[in-house]
């Protein structure tokens, strides 16, 4: 009894220490966001922003007109002081400009703390050195883009500063103060000394057709950058859209509620120094050059980076990027959405954790595909292209040794060809409850289409994978799974394309696979499998069914040579054909 006993406390030890490994916890304990719990499972806590909806609300009988006369301002108010080409707005109210200024400037410098209104109503203004739109104090600034009216600011390369020591200002739209951008007109901006649009406090885009160009950063909100609605196109030198609040953490964040981007960078197309959210929009990004380019070390062209956390609840993304494509130092979370993914690096990043709830994802070229710590799917679509690993679950210690990493895959439909990496790989473990995963593994060893240094438990779903002749590399999944697996080894390699067709003693499908590249080994698992049953392996043939990445469903199959009978002995049966 006391053997039995002891025999009992070690396995339940280890399956306790399993559990632990594969259900660490994947949501940091505090966060810089306001999200739903059933986003991210934790509860955070983000800065609060300057809207207020009486910012949209003005008297019209209260508006003062200012007109641009090429060289000279005309401006009849106490509120405002012209100098020439220069315009220095002293008291809060609300401005019509329309007309065009050649170098010249708007500063904005009040003590007041009611709101100056902005109202562009088709102006061309160009500043040679020094910003053509200069909020030097301000409570808070809101500019209006009038209807059907194209307001376009431009400033040069060379800016005379009032303090080069802190180098401001250093955009050509430059606020010190909360800036608020909206209304149904277009704004142009070109910035060839350095950002393009600026706040060294909040900015919120509520709406609008905003156009940019920049030596350096595109649109930059030091606090936070907050994308209400609009159509945005940004063509930078640096990064693209920017939040760099590094000394709070509620604050440099990056939230997109909805809209249209276009967004070429050299840098990061979207970098939030805490957390980018993205709710719903559709964007498509080209960062670094695109996924054809590389970059150094020292240099960062990702796509969307969000140095504490990712999160997206849907819309549409198309990105091209020379770097990672999603990337955190923490967590990703994806919620749904739709993204075409092609990446000179990883797919998706995160060193923490990244959990994928739903979604269409189509990586089609990456490094790594998907790369994390911990790893979890629970639903939605994936294909992914690697030429390295598909999944890659570690935390960056490297070598074989169990680093307590974990690859969960819970639903949803996955495909995964990788050329010369793994397919599913964990340094730690692997778990496996349900959905469908397929797995086109390298063409030569040593690489597998599976390889984990813990344990890889199966328990539902169906699981396909193939790969080389990699001698005692190859792995199937552990013997303590709850659902039988079976690992399929020919005598000699058989040709890509050639279809591998398992079928019970009754002429049931069990599986229709036909990978993509030669092969040596199948490792398939199904919760048709069933202990003491025998079942039969045919190659060659071919089937009537849908091929959706390899996989045959429905139809009829026929054709083929019987190569082997066989009979489930235990949850991993070996067999030679």
């Amino acid at each position: 009894m006391k053997v039995r006993y002891f025999i009992m406390l070690v396995l339940f030890t280890a399956l306790i220490m399993i559990f632990e490994a594969c259900n660490k916890s994947t949501e940091p304990e505090s966060n810089t966001q306001t999200v739903t719990n059933a986003a991210l499972d934790t509860s955070t806590v983000n800065s609060k922003d300057h809207e207020d909806a009486n910012d949209y609300l003005w008297n019209t009988s209260n508006v003062i007109p200012i007109v641009l006369n090429g060289t000279s301002i005309t401006a009849s108010t106490s509120g405002a002081a012209v100098n020439g080409s220069i315009l220095t707005i002293t008291s809060s109210g609300t401005y019509s400009i329309s007309g065009t200024l050649n170098n010249g400037q708007i500063i904005v410098n009040t003590e007041d703390k009611a709101i100056v209104r902005l109202i562009l109503n088709g102006v061309n203004i160009s500043c040679s050195a020094s910003a053509p739109i200069y909020v030097k104090k301000a409570e808070k600034v809101i500019l209006c883009l009038s209807d059907n009216t194209t307001n376009t600011l431009v400033d040069g390369s060379i800016y005379i500063l009032e303090n080069a020591a802190i180098d401001e200002p250093n955009a050509a739209l430059y606020c010190k103060s909360n800036l608020t951008i909206f209304g149904n007109g277009t704004l142009k901006v070109s910035g060839n000394y350095n950002d393009a649009i600026a706040s060294t406090d909040g900015l919120i885009i509520k709406s609008g057709n905003i156009n940019v160009s920049s030596k350096d950063d595109g649109i930059r909100g030091k606090d936070y950058l907050i994308v209400r609605d609009g159509n945005v196109t940004v063509n930078a030198k640096g990064d693209g859209l920017k939040s760099d609040n590094s000394e709070d953490a509620t604050k440099g964040y990056i939230q997109i509620e909805n809209g249209t981007f276009d967004i070429t960078s050299t840098g990061d197309a979207i970098a939030a120094e805490t957390d980018v959210i993205i709710k719903k929009a559709n964007i498509s990004i080209t960062s670094g050059g695109g996924s054809s380019k590389t970059v150094s070390s020292t240099e960062s062209a990702k796509a969307i980076k969000g140095i504490v956390y990712v999160l997206i609840e849907g819309g549409s993304f198309n990105i091209s990027s020379a770097d990672d494509a999603l990337h955190s130092n923490g967590y990703i979370t994806l919620n749904n959405g739709t993204f075409i993914i092609s990446s000179g690096d990883d797919g998706l990043h995160a060193d923490k954790a990244i959990k994928i709830n739903n979604g269409n994802i189509k990586i089609t070229k990456s490094v790594e595909g998907i790369e994390s710590g911990n790893i979890t799917v629970n639903n939605g679509q994936l294909n992914i292209t690697a030429s390295d690993d598909g999944f890659n679950s570690t935390y960056g210690s490297g070598g074989e040794n169990n680093d307590g990493s974990c690859l969960t895959l819970n639903g949803g439909n996955i495909s995964v060809n990788t050329s010369r990496g793994d397919g599913l790989d964990s340094n730690g473990s692997i778990v496996m409850t349900g959905g469908t995963v397929v797995v086109h593994g390298p063409a030569s060893n040593p690489e597998v289409g599976a390889d984990y240094n813990g344990t890889f438990n199966i328990s539902g779903g169906l699981l396909i994978f193939t790969g080389p002749n990699s001698g005692n590399m190859i792995e199937a999944t552990s013997a303590s799974s709850g659902q039988y697996t079976v690992k399929a080894t020919a005598s000699s390699q058989v040709a890509a394309s050639t279809l591998f067709h398992v079928q019970d003693e009754s002429g049931n499908d069990v599986i229709t696979f036909q990978p993509v590249r030669n092969f040596y080994y199948i490792v398939f698992s199904s919760p048709v499998l069933k202990s003491g049953a025998a079942y039969y392996i045919y190659t060659g043939g071919t089937s009537t069914g849908t091929n959706s990445n390899g996989l045959y469903t429905g139809g009829t199959y026929s054709g083929g040579t019987q190569r082997k009978s066989f009979t489930i002995s235990g949850k991993v049966t070996s067999v030679s054909f």
